[in-house]
């Protein structure tokens, strides 16, 4: 098996220092994506894994956002610290994941990345999309 690529989450300024204070900055948060599974972290704020087989969809999301952190309800994440640079995935089964240690199942998420085209290329080599 062949060591996972790692990808680190886009952060802004700002909330590179907010969400670090928060146990959610850069140096506890990305993605690794190996042949099997991808792995997700923004910190203490949220984790999951996935089989790549698992991921139905992932493309860069057009436009941005305003909101910084981790959000979310009913399947619908998103895990970002920077307003651009998103990547969306669609999982089916829903990933099994945890925001703030509770227990949550995503089956979209959207993630802010500094290399969003590299993500889209690594997961959609070997996922069911």
């Amino acid at each position: 098996m062949a060591e996972p690529r790692w990808f680190t989450l886009r952060f802004g300024a700002f909330s590179k220092v907010m969400l670090e204070l928060l146990a959610s900055g850069p140096a506890r948060s990305g993605i690794a994506v190996d042949d099997a599974n991808v792995a997700f972290a923004m910190g203490r704020s949220f984790g999951g894994r996935a089989s790549r087989g698992s991921i139905t969809y992932v493309a860069p999301c057009t436009g941005g956002t305003l909101n910084r952190g981790v959000h979310g309800w009913r399947g619908d994440w998103l895990v970002n610290g920077a307003g651009d640079g998103l990547v969306e995935l669609r999982f089916e089964p829903a990933m099994k994941a945890r925001v703030l240690g509770f227990p949550v199942h995503v089956r979209r998420l959207r993630i802010a990345v500094d290399d969003p085209a590299g993500l889209v290329a690594a997961i959609g080599a070997g996922a069911g999309v």
